[in-house]
C-alpha cells in the first residue's frame, strides 16, 4: 500500500513540474494544481496509512484507547482550502494577463531587450 501511495504522489508531482515548464498559462495553473494534490497526498500519507482501521480503537491488551492522528487531516483540509484560493488567484491573473497582453504565452510577458 505504502509503494502505491508512493508512486501515485510521485506521478502525480511529476505531471504538475511538466505542466508547470510549459509556456502557457493555462497548463501552468494546472501544474500549480496538480503539485498541490501531491502535497495534500504527502501530507496524508504521513498519517500512516492503514486499510480498514477504524479511527478510534480499543488495545485491549493495555487496556488504553488509541486515536488516529488528526494533525495530516487537519493539514491536508487547510491546504485544500488554501490551494483553492491560490488557484483561483492564478487563474484571474492568467485572465488579466491574457487580456492585457493579448495572449496566453508566458514569454510574452517578460520585457525585451533592444540591442
Amino acid at each position: 500500500m505504502e509503494l502505491l501511495l508512493a508512486l501515485g504522489i510521485g506521478a502525480v508531482a511529476a505531471c504538475g513540474v511538466y505542466l508547470l515548464l510549459r509556456a502557457r498559462t493555462f497548463t501552468v495553473v494546472l501544474g500549480l494544481s496538480l503539485l498541490s494534490y501531491a502535497t495534500n497526498l504527502f501530507l496524508f500519507g504521513m498519517g500512516r496509512v492503514t486499510v480498514g482501521a477504524p479511527p478510534i480503537y480499543d488495545d485491549t491488551a493495555t487496556g488504553a484507547v488509541a486515536y488516529a492522528d488528526p494533525i495530516p487531516q487537519a493539514l491536508v483540509l487547510t491546504a485544500i482550502v488554501i490551494g483553492f484560493a491560490m488557484t483561483a488567484f492564478a487563474v484571474v491573473l492568467a485572465l488579466v494577463a491574457r487580456r492585457r497582453l493579448g495572449g496566453d504565452h508566458i514569454d510574452e510577458a517578460l520585457p525585451r531587450e533592444d540591442a
